[in-house]
């Protein structure tokens, strides 16, 4: 299983695409992003000009996780929100950015999160998957962090 500290260093999804020998996107000898806790959090800055694509693609997850046919990418779904900072960063190389944490809860044990490995699910084509990477990719400005956490408090129960 692949470590989700070793999965945000900005950049990591992004440098490991390639084109495969057919023309299709593919992450080369990525492993799947899977948690072991009953919560994950993952925190990224986005360019301030590029949230409306950012936010798009995040819609168009929700909707390749709901038609897909494997019964485990819509409990994904019923568990993943996206939601966003009210206020930009203030400081930092990202300073201007802004703020969108994934927030996983509960989390699907042994399911796959990676976000471009799900999208291909629903796009199968090359030229689609090239064009969904480019606008992933030209959305990011840093990855801020996160990791795997385990409920010990449930305040609502």
């Amino acid at each position: 299983m692949r470590r989700l500290s070793g999965f945000l260093l900005a950049g990591a999804i992004l440098s490991l695409l390639a084109f495969h020998g057919d023309g299709s996107v593919y992450a080369q000898g990525s492993k799947e992003l899977t948690f072991d806790g009953d919560t994950a959090i993952i925190t990224v800055a986005i360019k301030p000009d590029k949230t409306a694509d950012f936010e798009q693609i995040m819609k168009d997850l929700a909707a390749a996780l709901m038609k897909s046919d494997k019964p485990e990418r819509k409990q994904q779904a019923a568990g993943w929100k996206v939601v966003k900072s009210a206020t930009p960063l203030k400081e930092g190389p990202a300073a201007g950015s802004v703020v969108y944490m994934h927030v996983i809860d509960p989390v699907v044990k042994g399911a796959d999160y990676t976000i471009l490995t799900l999208l291909y699910e629903a796009n199968t084509d090359p030229a689609a998957q090239l064009a969904i990477f480019e606008k992933y990719r030209d959305a990011f400005a840093a990855s801020l962090g996160g990791g795997e956490f385990t409920t010990i408090v449930d305040l609502s129960k």
